[in-house]
């Protein structure tokens, strides 16, 4: 019988396969694919409640067990791992290198092929992107298990179609990505990061004058009220970019140790969200942040929520977490945020969402010019409709 996901806080009662290599995930989505049966594709669940509740789906296809080190590289600053290694874990086996990648999920677990499902990225974003950025090769499976590749182990090879677009942000609903094979970056000594007290329309003003100089920061948010600008490198040039950070805006303290660990950890603990919160991520421009976050705060005061908002100020992506009040607030604010995040071009994406926020307020806004595009490929990769049923509902 088909069991429903959207209201469990584990896959535990449905039945499970656990492939731990790419014949055996063929194989899981061949089976299903010739059963008729509806699939969810799981990593280590971080990022189960993006989007729109899943519907009914027949089977998980775990992919924890695809977690091998299928290839290191040092030389070439390249590493090919299955898509289920904990990207934590990867990075522990990386010798004076990293993925330079520090979404808010990654000490809770995510794996390589979730946060290339979700396009997941941190604060090093403004520097290194998202993990597609950091993809030079991929092998998915798709939905009647025939296996794709794109890219290879070597940074100049770009030749074939690239899945890795296609797949980034698609949340499981295209295929299953069993390979990944990626850019690495050698390990900073030191960083240092300058904290500048001021509300988020100064610190667009501000992140703007640091960025436009030689200084170089790797990462430039706004969180709890403060502008956070974080310096890498060697300890004399972090030191010393940090110091000359802060004499160009005359003003801030030069973290460094625990009360840097502490202030990013902070802004990542507001990114992921937690049990009753709303959790919202939006894509703006820049000098955009400032308007909205004032609109943000109009709205929760006016619905009976409390908002707290970050933002990477150098590249417009914005994370919102809603607290208290009802669900009709949750809802009314996200409509009314959305709406004008929308109107200005920018994209809205639920994280969480708090218990009955989508029995009054739909999870996708009104459905993006991309939408017949985004059907045809569903149709061509996963004609039945048969992967995460639901998650992007009701645009396909």
């Amino acid at each position: 019988m088909s069991s429903s996901v959207s209201d469990r806080t584990s896959t535990g009662e449905l039945p499970t396969v656990r492939p731990t290599d790419l014949a055996q995930a063929r194989d899981a989505m061949r089976d299903a694919a010739r059963d008729g049966h509806r699939v969810l594709v799981r990593g280590a669940g971080t990022a189960q409640c993006w989007g729109a509740p899943v519907g009914p789906v027949d089977v998980v296809v775990d992919t924890t067990g695809l977690d091998q080190l299928v290839a290191y590289n040092p030389a070439d600053m390249t590493v090919a791992v299955g898509a289920g290694m904990a990207m934590a874990d990867l990075q522990d086996r990386l010798e004076g290198q990293r993925v330079a990648l520090d979404a808010a999920r990654i000490p809770a677990g995510a794996t390589v092929g979730g946060l290339l499902a979700t396009a997941d990225g941190g604060p090093l974003r403004a520097t290194y992107g998202t993990l597609r950025d950091l993809v030079i090769g991929v092998t998915v499976v798709l939905a009647d298990g025939t296996v794709a590749r794109s890219g290879g182990h070597v940074i100049k090879n770009v030749a074939g179609y690239d899945l890795t677009k296609l797949f980034a942000g698609s949340l499981g609903s295209f295929g299953l990505v069993a390979e990944v094979v990626l850019r690495v970056h050698p390990r900073p000594e030191a960083s240092r990061t300058l904290a500048v007290p001021c509300p988020v329309t100064e610190a667009v003003t501000a992140a703007g004058v640091v960025l436009a100089s030689p200084l170089e920061p790797v990462a430039v948010d706004w969180h709890d009220g403060r502008l956070l600008v974080r310096f890498e490198g060697t300890t004399a040039g972090a030191v010393t970019r940090a110091d000359k950070a802060r004499e160009l805006l005359g003003r801030g303290d030069v973290l460094a140790g625990d009360s840097e660990e502490a202030a990013w950890s902070s802004l990542a603990a507001l990114v992921r969200g937690g049990e009753g919160q709303t959790v919202l991520r939006a894509g703006t421009r820049p000098d955009q942040i400032g308007e909205l976050a004032e609109l943000l705060h109009t709205l929760a005061d006016r619905h009976g929520v409390s908002a707290a908002l970050t933002a990477g100020v150098g590249v417009g992506v914005s994370t919102v977490a809603l607290t208290g009040g009802s669900p009709a607030g949750h809802g009314a604010v996200l409509d009314g945020w959305r709406a004008r995040v929308l109107a200005t071009g920018g994209s809205v994406t639920v994280h969480r969402a708090a218990d009955g926020l989508f029995e009054v307020a739909p999870a996708w806004g009104p459905a993006p010019a991309t939408a017949p595009l985004l059907r045809a490929i569903k149709q061509e990769l996963d004609a039945d409709h048969r992967l995460a049923p639901g998650r992007f509902a009701p645009w396909f």
